[in-house]
């Protein structure tokens, strides 16, 4: 059987969202908790497999830092590591032999992926995007918009921790834990 016959089998096994634009490609929906979905590319070449998903845009700010965060993950990660396009957006890549094209090999990448996108995305957002997230729960705020989306990042807006009036909703509840 072919990889692509395979790939389509193990998705098809494991009940994952995808699509297949062309015969050895498929653009799996990772469903997540930060991050809402990671799309992830598998394609079967004739040597091995790529995995890329993407994970954030190039960070507005605080790029040292951002850059050297990724790069303390990628030492301890499996089958993929954080990377950058050429206008600086952030993918999860990696390249495995067609050999590891096995129910369990695709589904410990696939869980990798998710995990390292899925639980690394609230903290690259402060880390990278701060000073939007504080522009936009203020804008919120103002205009007595929900903002609870944004209780990941409570920390990094001061009024939040004080119950003050960022801390608030629409309705007036708090943002802490529920």
């Amino acid at each position: 059987m072919s990889a692509d016959e395979t790939l389509k089998e193990i998705l098809d096994e494991q009940g994952l969202e995808y699509d297949r634009p062309r015969p050895g490609a498929y653009l799996v929906k990772l469903p997540g908790r930060h991050k809402l979905a990671t799309m992830t590319w598998l394609i079967a070449g004739d040597h091995s497999l790529h995995v890329e998903a993407f994970f954030c845009r190039q960070p507005d700010e605080n790029h040292e830092e951002f850059y050297r965060w990724l790069l303390r993950k990628n030492g301890g990660m499996y089958g993929v590591a954080f990377t950058l396009d050429p206008i600086g957006d952030v993918y999860l890549v990696g390249r495995l032999p067609l050999s590891a094209v096995t129910p369990e090999e695709i589904d410990r990448i696939l869980g990798c992926v998710l995990t390292y996108s899925d639980d690394n995305f609230d903290r690259a957002l402060e880390l990278g995007f701060a000073a939007s997230i504080r522009r936009e729960w203020e804008w919120r705020v103002s205009r007595g918009e929900s903002v609870a989306n944004l209780r990941p990042f409570a920390r990094i807006l001061p009024d939040a921790a004080e119950g003050g009036a960022a801390g608030q909703t629409a309705s007036g509840s708090s943002l802490g834990p529920s």
